[in-house]
């Protein structure tokens, strides 16, 4: 089995930072690409950033300049540097990894999701 666990979500104020992180682990072979997205009220969930195992990274364009994913290979972690914070920015935010597994399964794994309220 393998297990995301988010930390980092919170109450901030327009303009503020936060720095989610996820880690990965269980019986982990390997990772491939690890992302972040967001669920606010009443809409869809959408991807935020995402990056690949090669430390290539993509960014929705509502994000692009205020947000930062990077991932550490050896904790199996994936982090997501949130800077210039806007209202707009509420919602829960989810991690999810493409992990090969011991077995040499692969598949999607999700954490719980950890919320993030930008308000004044």
């Amino acid at each position: 089995q393998v297990q995301l666990v988010e930390s980092g979500g919170g109450l901030v104020q327009p303009g503020g930072s936060l720095r989610l992180s996820c880690a990965a682990s269980g019986s982990i072979f390997s990772i491939n690409a690890m992302a972040w997205y967001r669920q606010a009220p009443g809409k869809e969930r959408e991807l935020v950033a995402r990056i690949t195992d090669l430390q290539r990274t993509n960014y929705a364009d509502s994000v692009k300049g205020r947000f930062t994913i990077s991932r550490d290979n050896a904790e199996n972690t994936v982090y997501l540097q949130m800077n210039s914070l806007k209202p707009e920015d509420t919602a829960v935010y989810y991690c999810t990894a493409d992990v090969t597994t011991n077995w040499q399964i692969r598949g999607d794994y999700w954490g719980q999701g950890t919320p993030v309220t930008v308000s004044s």
